[in-house]
Formats: C-alpha cells, sequence, structure tokens
C-alpha cells in the first residue's frame, strides 16, 4: 500500500523543503531568523551577478554592514558562509576577495539556490546532464536489484504525480524531482544517494528552466518515467537502464530547446 504520508510530501512540496527558496515562507525580513538567509542571498547574488567580480575585493565589513541594513556580525558570519563554498577568499590586512568562478562549488544545494535560475549559465545545464547521463543509467540498474517493495511503490506514487499534474507545470516539476530523489536512494548505493541529492538541486533549476515544454513533451516524459518503474517492479536491469537512457534523451531535447529560446530573447 502506498504511504499516504509519501503522497502528501509530493503533493504539497515537502520532499523538496531542502532546496526551496526560504522567501517564500512569509516571514517578516527584519525577523531574526531571516536575517542571515537574507544576507548570504542577496550578497550571493550580487557576486553571481558580476556586480563583485572575480578577483576583486569586497567593500568593508562595516561598509557592507550599512549597504545591507545588519551588523557588522552578521556580515562576518555571511562572509565565513560564503567562504566555505568558495565564493569568497579572507586575507588579514587586505580583505575578502572574491574568488575566480572556477572556484565556486556550484553543484552545492545552497550555491544553486543562490542562483538566479536565468544567471546560470548554459555550460553548467550542459555539465549537470553530461553527470547524469554518466550515473543515472547505472543508479536505474542497481535500483532494479536492490529497491525495497515501499521504495518501488513510492517510485510509482511520484510518477503518478507527473501524470496527474495536467498543466500544472509547478507540481510536475515537483513530482519529477520526487522520482529522481526516490530512484537514487533505492541504487542503495550511499555515494550515488549523496551526490543524487546535489544533482537533485540542480536538477531543479533545469526543470525551471524547461519548463515552458508542451503538454505531448511531457506526455512522453511521463511514459518514460513509466517504463522505470515497471523496469524496477519486474527487477530487470536492462530495462531500467534503457529507460534511464530514454529519459535523459528527452531532458536533452528539452535542455535544448529551452536555451533556443533563451537565445531567441535575449537576441
Amino acid at each position: 500500500m502506498i504511504d499516504k504520508a509519501l503522497h502528501d510530501r509530493v503533493a504539497e512540496g515537502g520532499m523538496m523543503n531542502q532546496i526551496t527558496d526560504p522567501s517564500v515562507a512569509g516571514v517578516q525580513k527584519t525577523r531574526r531568523p531571516r536575517v542571515m538567509p537574507d544576507v548570504l542571498r542577496a550578497l550571493a547574488r550580487d557576486i553571481f551577478a558580476g556586480r563583485y567580480p572575480g578577483g576583486s575585493l569586497l567593500p568593508r565589513e562595516n561598509d557592507l554592514g550599512d549597504e545591507y541594513g545588519v551588523s557588522r556580525t552578521v556580515i562576518r558570519e555571511a562572509l565565513k558562509v560564503l567562504a566555505a563554498k568558495g565564493l569568497v577568499s579572507s586575507r588579514p590586512r587586505i580583505g575578502t576577495t572574491v574568488c575566480d568562478p572556477d572556484n565556486w562549488n556550484i553543484i552545492d544545494p545552497q550555491v544553486l539556490e543562490w542562483h538566479a535560475p536565468h544567471l546560470l549559465d548554459d555550460r553548467l545545464f550542459d555539465a549537470i546532464l553530461e553527470t547524469r547521463r554518466a550515473i543515472e543509467p547505472l543508479v536505474a540498474e542497481l535500483a532494479a536489484s536492490r529497491a525495497t517493495l515501499q521504495e518501488i511503490a513510492d517510485l510509482e506514487l511520484a510518477w503518478q504525480g507527473m501524470a496527474d499534474a495536467a498543466n500544472d507545470v509547478e507540481r510536475f516539476s515537483r513530482s519529477d524531482i520526487a522520482f529522481h530523489q526516490i530512484l537514487y536512494a533505492a541504487s542503495h548505493n550511499p555515494v550515488f544517494r549523496q551526490i543524487g541529492g546535489l544533482i537533485d538541486a540542480a536538477l531543479k533549476f533545469v526543470l525551471e528552466t524547461t519548463a515552458t515544454t508542451s503538454n505531448d513533451q511531457r506526455s512522453e516524459a511521463i511514459k518514460a518515467h513509466r517504463a522505470m518503474v515497471e523496469a524496477l517492479r519486474m527487477r530487470d536491469a536492462a530495462a531500467a537502464r534503457q529507460a534511464a537512457s530514454d529519459i535523459l534523451d528527452l531532458a536533452a531535447r528539452d535542455l535544448a530547446a529551452a536555451k533556443s529560446i533563451n537565445a531567441d530573447k535575449a537576441g
């Protein structure tokens, strides 16, 4: 029997809490719990947008505090987090320098959350797809032999969320992400599970970028994901690998279409 709690989480987006933008929580910005997330996001997005390019010095902590309306202590703690993500580097008597983009921990879920989707480089989307092509077929093959009955039921529930989404693109994307979370977990490989968590964060942005796909294209995706569910149900590793390849081919097509649309808009 399908776990109703999982159904509620998929339907309400609860499975995406770890990569959901906290700005939708409806909490007033002046309340203390929001101070650090707001400042982190603002600083990071200013860096991503090129306001503070790689190699440049950030303003002094006091000046940043005045600009963002917070104390120097909050700025200092925010800079520590950004340094841990590879965005900045602090040195005594020199100050805080913005790191070269090649050193940014761009696949970190929080870093991806800070990005505005339109600021993500096409090369990152391509790299995410390449990573999925290298990993996901093997993940699916392992899941075909290792998934528990509950995991297969959960996977089917996520698929059902995609099938029932109709024109609700947000629900479709949420269910699609949940599907991949369950699939990676069903491989019962702790390394793949952790990599899957990072890919899921990136996948959220890819799906938002490809949200313009037509109903026919979403129907094809639903069919391919259904094939994955059936492959796991039948314990057919070869069919699971093929289903993963088919899903990735559709993802590549949708990504190419989205990039073309964005290029036309930019032109």
